[in-house]
């Protein structure tokens, strides 16, 4: 069984992952990517950081680890190697505004064993582009 909570009762740092509709997902501990797409197989992750205006937006590896204290977004796969537009950067800022506003109204889920569901109703309409 798993064990939920809001951002509100946590002050620990976590792995932020903003899903493709909007919503938050936090990891307070390091998760490998593959155990996150196995509920989206149809995604991939990228970290935040890495994104910039007209570079192609890549993949995190499989293997890899989210971090505690990132950002990531989760993509559609249509969205992968392609250049990352001014006007979609935009939208993704917007998206995870409004995720972690959500935040505040406890739409988030903060994973901590093998299941767990999302708290909250709140959802943010997908802006990017398939």
């Amino acid at each position: 069984m798993g064990i939920c909570s809001s951002c509100e009762s946590t002050s620990v740092a976590t792995a932020k992952l903003i899903s493709h509709d909007g919503r938050l997902h936090e990891f307070s501990y390091p998760v490998k990517v593959s155990y996150v797409l196995r509920t989206n197989p149809s995604s991939f992750i990228c970290n935040s950081d890495e994104m910039e205006f007209d570079d192609v937006v890549s993949a995190i590896s499989d293997d890899e680890e989210l971090q505690l204290g990132q950002l990531y977004f989760a993509l559609p796969l249509s969205r992968l190697r392609r250049p990352l537009q001014p006007e979609e950067m935009a939208a993704l800022a917007v998206k995870a505004s409004s995720a972690l506003a959500g935040c505040r109204r406890k739409n988030v889920s903060l994973f901590t064993t093998d299941k767990c569901h999302v708290k909250g109703s709140g959802r943010v309409a997908d802006a990017i582009p398939e």
